[in-house]
């Protein structure tokens, strides 16, 4: 992914946040807040014909030395393309690429309601770790208002220094 990448990823970003199941920000960040928070591995785009269908991106968990190894991702399919592999895809190129570059737990919190990212993380090895319940309060679409649960799930890597 890169700023060329941008007016797409933004846009995909942008459906994801219209579902109300894909995060609690209201708008996507601009090019420059994005770039500075992302790590530089895990930056990817799923490409046909020149569109951009999907893309993923890790973030650190924490600026602490020790969790080094310990991500958070992202991972957002454009509407047209849902349904056909695209996220499978991002998603396992994900693994390969945080795994090469020596981390060890992949995170994320998801809304419970959002059913196809949990089933693709299942089949993929990550598992549920805990409810966040009433974790935030949700400020935008039709259930600005209400306090949303999230799911925390982690994959863990076969090099685990913890195995």
């Amino acid at each position: 992914m890169t700023a060329g990448d941008w007016p797409q990823v933004e846009a995909i970003y942008r459906e994801g946040i219209d579902t109300g199941h894909a995060t609690f920000e209201a708008a996507p960040p601009d090019w420059a807040d994005f770039d500075a928070g992302k790590l530089p591995v895990g930056r990817l785009v799923a490409v046909d014909d020149g569109a951009i269908l999907g893309w993923t991106a890790l973030t650190p968990i924490s600026a602490r030395p020790v969790y080094r190894g310990v991500v958070e991702h992202s991972v957002y399919v454009g509407e047209l393309a849902r349904g056909h592999s695209v996220g499978r895809l991002l998603v396992s190129a994900l693994i390969e690429a945080a795994e090469d570059a020596g981390i060890w737990t992949i995170q994320s919190s998801i809304f419970p309601e959002n059913l196809a990212s949990l089933a693709l993380h299942t089949r993929l090895g990550f598992r549920e770790i805990g409810r966040r319940e009433r974790i935030a309060l949700m400020t935008y679409g039709p259930l600005a208002g209400r306090w949303r649960d999230t799911l925390l799930i982690e994959r863990r890597s076969a090099s685990d220094p913890l195995s």
